[in-house]
C-alpha cells in the first residue's frame, strides 16, 4: 500500500462519515501476570454511545498513522503454513454470522497470547469494516453524480492497547464541602498510543490484495518479529533503516569510503528523480543495475559490474537484494541531512549538498559553504576574508 492508499482508508475514521460502516467491535481483556483472557465481549459497533464511538475511531485512525516502512509495513503472508492466519482472517472477512468471526478472531488472540508476555494488561479490539468508494466518472460532461456508483471495500482492522492505572487525585466535594481521596480503581485503557494492529487486507488502488498485510508499530523502525512471523505468519521484512543503511555500506564498499559532496548530491538528485518518476505507483526499488547507473551517471569513477557485485556478497550477501528508493534518499526538499562536527552542527537539504566542501587550509580541515548572500551573525554581517590573498601574503612572508 502506498500513501495514497492508506490515507484513503485512514480518512474514513471520522465522526458521522456516510460512507464507513462498521458492522461489529470485538473486545478482548488480556491480564498481564497470566497472560489469560479475562473478560471479552462483541456488539454491533452502533450501539456504542458516540463518545465511545469517537475514541474508538480515533484509535482506529492512529494505528493508520506514520510512514510506510518505518511505522507501517506491507507483509507477504507465508505460504504452506499450518493454521495459517491468512486463511483465519479471509475466512473471518467473508463470513456473515458472528459468532464464527468471534472464534476466528480468538484464534488470533491465542496466538498473541502464545510464548507472550505482556508488561500491562491489554485491550485487543476487532472491527469488521466497509468503507464506500464513489466511481469516478467517465467524462466532465457527464450528468451521472459522483455517488450514483459506489465500490464496497471490506476489511478487518485489529488495534492493541495498553491500560494504565487511573491517577490518584484529590476531589473536592461540593456538597458535603469536603476533599475526598479518588477512590476509582478501575483500569484505564490507552487509546491515544496503540501499541500495534494491523489491517486486512491490503488495498492497491482501491483493489483489495488477500496475500498481504499492513502492520502497524507503535515506535519507529521497531517492528515485533514475533508478532509478524509466529501472529501473522508473514514473511521478515526490511525497515527504510535497513535498507538505508545496506544502500550507504554497498557505496562506501565501492567508492573507497570517500565521496565528494558534488558526486552524493547528484547520487540523490538521481534516486529522487527516480521517486518522482514513479510518485503514482509502488514505490520504486534499486538493484545492482540501478546502484551501478545511479553511481556512473553521478561522476563516480571505475565502477564496475564487478565492484557492485562484490560489494552485494560482502554487504547483503544477496545477488538479487532491492532496496525502496524513497527508504535510501533522505527528505529532499528539506534539512534532513545532518552534518557534525566538534564546532558546529550543520543542516542541510541534499539537493543543497552541492554547495557545502570539505577543503584544508593552514593544514586544517575546513567545511566551506557556497552562499549567495551575506551572512548575519546575532546581526551582524560577517565580514569578507580574501583567504587566497590572505594565503599569498603569508607564503611571501615566509
Amino acid at each position: 500500500m502506498n500513501k495514497k492508499d492508506i490515507a484513503t482508508i485512514r480518512r474514513q475514521f471520522k465522526k458521522g462519515n456516510d460512507k464507513l460502516k462498521i458492522s461489529d467491535i470485538f473486545n478482548v481483556y488480556i491480564m498481564k501476570e497470566s497472560s489469560e483472557i479475562y473478560h471479552h465481549e462483541s456488539m454491533p459497533f452502533g450501539m456504542l454511545d458516540e463518545d465511545q464511538q469517537e475514541l474508538f475511531l480515533g484509535n482506529f485512525k492512529k494505528v493508520l498513522a506514520g510512514q510506510p516502512d518505518e511505522k507501517l509495513f506491507e507483509l507477504k503472508f507465508k505460504r504452506d503454513v499450518e493454521d495459517s492466519s491468512q486463511f483465519i482472517l479471509h475466512r473471518g472477512l467473508l463470513t456473515n454470522d458472528v459468532e464464527e468471526w468471534i472464534t476466528d478472531m480468538l484464534k488470533l488472540v491465542a496466538k498473541m497470547l502464545e510464548d507472550k508476555q505482556y508488561e500491562h494488561d491489554v485491550v485487543i479490539s476487532f472491527i469488521k469494516a466497509e468503507y464506500f468508494k464513489a466511481q469516478r466518472r467517465q467524462s466532465e460532461d457527464s450528468e451521472e453524480s459522483a455517488n450514483d456508483t459506489m465500490y464496497s471495500h471490506s476489511f478487518l482492522l485489529c488495534s492493541i492497547n495498553k491500560t494504565q492505572e487511573p491517577k490518584k487525585e484529590l476531589q473536592f466535594d461540593y456538597v458535603e464541602r469536603e476533599f475526598k481521596y479518588n477512590m476509582t480503581v478501575d483500569p484505564v485503557i490507552n487509546l491515544q498510543a496503540p501499541l500495534s494492529g494491523f489491517l486486512f487486507p491490503c488495498f492497491n488502488d482501491s483493489a483489495a490484495d488477500v496475500n498481504h498485510v499492513l502492520y502497524s508499530t507503535a515506535k519507529a523502525y521497531e517492528p515485533d518479529t514475533a508478532f509478524i512471523e509466529d501472529v501473522l505468519n508473514a514473511e521478515e521484512i526490511m525497515t527504510a533503516r535497513d535498507d538505508k543503511s545496506v544502500f550507504e555500506e554497498i557505496v562506501k564498499d565501492i567508492t573507497g569510503d570517500q565521496l565528494s559532496t558534488s558526486s552524493l548530491a547528484s547520487v540523490y538528485e538521481e534516486i529522487n528523480r527516480v521517486v518522482e518518476e514513479n510518485e503514482e505507483d509502488e514505490a520504486p526499488k534499486l538493484d545492482r543495475q540501478d546502484i551501478q547507473r545511479v553511481l556512473t551517471m553521478s561522476g563516480v569513477e571505475d565502477v564496475t559490474p564487478e565492484k557492485v557485485e562484490t560489494a552485494y556478497q560482502r554487504v547483503i550477501d544477496d545477488e538479487k537484494y532491492e532496496m525502496k528508493a524513497t527508504s535510501v534518499l533522505p527528505k529532499y526538499n528539506s534539512k534532513s541531512i545532518k552534518i557534525k562536527t566538534k564546532v558546529a552542527n550543520i543542516a542541510i537539504s541534499p539537493e543543497d549538498l552541492r554547495y557545502v566542501r570539505q577543503v584544508v587550509f593552514n593544514n586544517k580541515r575546513c567545511i566551506m559553504i557556497e552562499v549567495e548572500e551575506d551572512t548575519v551573525i546575532e546581526g551582524f554581517k560577517m565580514a569578507e576574508e580574501a583567504l587566497v590573498n590572505r594565503i599569498n601574503r603569508e607564503e611571501e612572508t615566509e
